[in-house]
């Protein structure tokens, strides 16, 4: 479910997106320098918007450095590193190790288990850092493949699951923030899901894999339902954003908030509506 929270690049500015590019080159050198390169193979654009996220609420001290590394050899790029971009590696890892039992049950693809046995070393010691979390996350999603076994299962149910995934990934602290830090994770994860399922939904029947949508598919309303059903879960994501006092970086946030997680259900609703043509 990596790939859904990225950037409208088009809508951004310049100087916007070197800021933003400098999150991700320091996600990748934090990722690299902890775990090597079997951890940058997990490096992903929704982590970076993890790190930015946090480091704009808390406002620490970044150390920026400008380096070279093995995508770009010959021109040194702003890399951006804190707590949390650590913290956002680290999540990384953790979601990526996990990841590679959902893959297995749906494509059974043994690459992903011998990845899973690469990582697990450092998954463990992320395991033993944030023991409350990583249980919370791996309950929650045992709980959405318990769900995917059974015929008959409210929406809201399993992919309220996710949305749990998330709140706790998105929560670095208990504190003042955490409630509204929740509910943002809470229903970014619920449209995470959600939209995950509607990107899958012709793959799903075709492998008879399980798909929320499913039942729904050929009903006369079913874009439109999905239409509402997504808009609703990333309004009330960033409601719950614009509750945070954030000012550093606000625009990058809201970028992606309000423009490029939307954009990828249009990429994905666009294509399906060519293919049915």
């Amino acid at each position: 479910m990596f790939g859904y929270i990225v950037i409208n690049k088009p809508e951004m500015k310049f100087k916007d997106f070197d800021i933003y590019q400098s999150y991700y080159c320091g996600l990748c050198r934090t990722i690299n320098d902890n775990y090597g390169l079997k951890g940058r193979v997990a490096l992903n654009y929704d982590m970076t918007f993890l790190a930015i996220l946090l480091s704009g609420l808390y406002e620490p001290h970044n150390q920026s450095s400008y380096r070279r590394c093995f995508l770009h050899p010959l021109k040194k790029h702003l890399e951006i590193q804190n707590e949390y971009v650590e913290y956002a590696a680290k999540m990384t890892i953790a979601l990526t190790y996990l990841k590679c039992d959902d893959d297995w049950i749906d494509d059974q693809k043994m690459s992903k288990q011998v990845y899973k046995k690469i990582l697990n070393h450092s998954y463990q010691s992320i395991k033993k850092e944030f023991p409350q979390k990583i249980d919370m996350i791996e309950k929650q999603l045992d709980k959405i493949h318990e769900y995917e076994k059974m015929e008959d299962v409210r929406i809201d149910d399993i992919s309220g699951c996710f949305g749990k995934v998330m709140a706790e990934i998105c929560c670095f602290q208990d504190d003042l923030w955490q409630d509204y830090l929740r509910e943002f994770g809470f229903f970014l994860g619920k449209y995470i899901y959600l939209l995950d399922a509607y990107d899958d939904i012709e793959k799903d029947l075709k492998d008879n894999n399980y798909n929320p949508f499913i039942s729904h598919f050929h009903d006369e309303h079913f874009e439109e339902r999905c239409h509402d059903l997504l808009e609703m879960m990333i309004s009330r994501a960033a409601e719950a954003f614009e509750y945070l006092p954030i000012e550093e970086n606000v625009e990058i946030l809201r970028n992606i908030i309000y423009s490029g997680v939307w954009s990828q259900y249009e990429l994905r609703y666009q294509k399906r509506m060519e293919d049915k043509k």
